[in-house]
């Protein structure tokens, strides 16, 4: 009577045991942890004038300074190459210049670098929403396979409509912009927007900020907080280029941009104006700090912020970047990942930016590429005192090398000519300690981690391709005016 019954009972158990095994299943995936949301804050041209740094005790900065206590914040980070192109190429696509022969501006990244091995080629891989705006790579250009989206720039001006890129610089600042003329505001509205979503996976959010790149024009507001009578120039020695090699004043141009200002008498017009500029940036960093403390995602997000590159401002009667010095490698660099930094957390540990890829894969949980060249500094954002004997290595074209310590910097140049300056002695690089013969085995040392391979040049930039407008070889005396 009742053998009708057992396929029915046989059922029930099969019913239990696939519902147990659903409900362990659905239990072990709960059980492990989310993957990280990353926002990537890229700005350009942003040297180490920011208030944490206290380099430059002049800048207004409290958004930037904000986001350092929030994580670890790292005294001495140092660009892969100072200048934009290859900088950017270098730290997205995971390779040194000297693997891949990608060296200046002009070099067209997108003829030399392999698609699909970028570093947000591997969070699309993992299954992130990969996001993006502004300028990540040079030129507002990337490998569309590389990301889920990307704001079309097109009609945005990166420096406000009509602008010269000369204007606040050689020239007047002659505009009335407002904080929406500048495409910067709209590439943070766009990043807000993906920041402030409830995410149904996790995502990647690119926010590349051009600011403050020349022009060094913006709203006239931010200009005033930044009094003309009250600018102080930089750190300056008359004769600094005295002791460096032929290979270095080369690369310096006493007689370009500085024997402009000089004559002109603009230099602290330059200088006012990229202030302003700087804290316009800030404003904006501000907003999307704003953003990610309202984000329903903000517990579970790391925060990566990076200048590409330092600038300078006479020092060595150089301007601009392309060098090998302090003044245009060094830059901005901050982590904030929930669980393992801390805030307030200050690293003084010689970085350079080649680590940005193989962090975030690391914090990810991602496998890093084979071909990715950087070392990942986890053990720094854990405990930023950590021991680190690795330094920050910058490079300017072919075969010329800086090797950054916490006490040294030491430059070879492709012709063989040197540099080498105790940064705890002497923080501005006044006295070139290079042909001292007490000093050859600190030399020997630090050339150890010299590249023994040197890509060719692969490119068709040059040494300066990108930052040179026309208008800058005219001879402009009236001064600038805000």
């Amino acid at each position: 009577m009742l053998s009708h019954l057992r396929p029915l009972a046989g059922l029930r158990f099969v019913s239990f045991v696939t519902a147990a095994v659903c409900t362990f299943a659905l239990s072990a995936r709960a059980a492990q942890p989310a993957k990280p949301n990353i926002l990537f804050i890229a700005v350009d041209d942003l040297n180490h004038w920011v208030g944490h740094l206290g380099r430059n005790p002049q800048t207004r900065t409290p958004n930037i300074d904000r986001l350092a206590r929030m994580g670890v914040a790292f005294n001495n980070a140092y660009c892969a190459v100072p200048a934009c192109e290859p900088a950017r190429g270098a730290l997205m696509g995971g390779r040194r210049p000297w693997t891949t022969g990608l060296y200046y501006n002009g070099d067209k990244w997108k003829n030399i670098l392999p698609e699909g091995q970028g570093l947000t080629a591997q969070f699309l891989k993992a299954g992130y929403r990969v996001s993006g705006a502004g300028k990540i790579y040079h030129g507002d250009q990337y490998f569309p396979s590389e990301w889920t989206e990307y704001m079309d720039s097109k009609g945005l001006s990166a420096a406000g409509r009509g602008v010269d890129k000369n204007d606040g610089f050689h020239a007047p600042m002659k505009h009335d912009l407002k904080d929406e003329d500048i495409m910067d505001w709209q590439t943070v509205n766009y990043c807000i927007d993906r920041l402030s979503r409830k995410a149904e996976q996790p995502f990647f959010v690119a926010c590349g900020l051009h600011k403050p790149h020349l022009p060094f024009t913006v709203p006239r507001k931010y200009y005033d907080l930044f009094p003309l009578e009250t600018i102080q120039l930089p750190p300056y020695k008359k004769d600094d280029l005295a002791d460096i090699p032929p290979a270095g004043v080369k690369m310096a141009k006493p007689t370009g941009d500085h024997a402009q200002f000089v004559r002109d008498g603009n230099w602290k017009n330059a200088i006012q104006s990229y202030l302003a500029t700087v804290a316009y940036t800030d404003m904006n960093v501000g907003r999307l700090l704003d953003a990610f403390e309202k984000s329903p995602n903000r517990d579970n997000t790391i925060i990566v912020f990076w200048g590409d590159h330092g600038w300078s401002f006479g020092e060595k009667d150089h301007w601009r970047k392309f060098a090998l010095w302090e003044e245009p490698t060094r830059a901005p660099f901050i982590v904030v990942a929930p669980g393992v930094t801390k805030g307030g957390g200050i690293s003084t540990r010689p970085v350079d930016f080649m680590s940005i890829y193989p962090t975030l894969c690391e914090l990810a949980g991602l496998p890093v590429p084979k071909h990715v060249e950087g070392d990942s500094i986890l053990p720094l954002l854990r405990n930023p005192k950590a021991a680190w004997d690795r330094p920050a290595i910058t490079t300017h074209g072919y075969q010329n090398h800086a090797v950054r310590t916490e006490q040294w910097r030491y430059i070879r140049y492709a012709d063989g000519g040197e540099e080498l300056y105790d940064e705890t002695k002497d923080p501005y690089e006044w006295t070139n300690l290079a042909g001292k013969p007490e000093y050859a085995a600190t030399k020997a040392q630090l050339a150890k981690w010299l590249p023994t391979k040197n890509a060719p040049h692969k490119g068709a930039g040059k040494a300066d391709e990108g930052d040179e407008p026309a208008s800058a070889k005219k001879k402009v005396k009236k001064k600038t005016a805000r």
